[in-house]
């Protein structure tokens, strides 16, 4: 049962990503596979997907233990708050913030994790930045 509710979960939320989809303004000289088609084939996958898993749920499905979820709930509030300050304090500080926490979720060491945040978000800085020539800053203006 809980996996036909996933499913349906999964095709509510597909279909409100298609949704969401239909307001994007495309120009007249874009890639077939653009910023409007693409969310099309993702949310057109992801109903197909979660139909397979409605006609074929398993048997008896496995949960996790109640801590997973709290697992999971923490890396969600660490991704939504480096979204929040990824605009205010740029790059550097957030990536390194949220690479460092979860790597520490994963293996609860503080030393690798920090060197895992730090390196992190200074190799991503570096390739956004100078081999994909985004416009990025790597920490908030009039700091340095």
């Amino acid at each position: 049962m809980s996996d036909r509710l996933f499913g349906l979960t999964i095709i509510i939320v597909a279909l409100g990503y298609i949704s969401g989809a239909t307001s994007i303004q495309v120009s007249f000289l874009s890639d077939p596979v653009g910023p409007k088609s693409f969310p099309y084939m993702v949310g057109g996958l992801a109903i197909l997907c979660a139909i397979v898993i409605i006609i074929k749920p398993d048997e008896e499905p496995e949960w996790p233990p109640l801590a997973t979820f709290g697992r999971i709930l923490l890396a969600v509030i660490v991704l939504v708050g480096y979204a929040l300050a990824l605009k205010p304090l740029e790059f550097i500080i957030p990536t390194t913030l949220a690479a460092g926490l979860l790597s520490y979720q994963i293996h609860p060491r503080v030393l690798p994790a920090s060197l895992t945040g730090i390196g992190l978000s200074i190799g991503l800085f570096s390739l956004f930045k100078f081999a994909l020539g985004l416009g990025l800053y790597a920490f908030p203006r009039g700091w340095f």
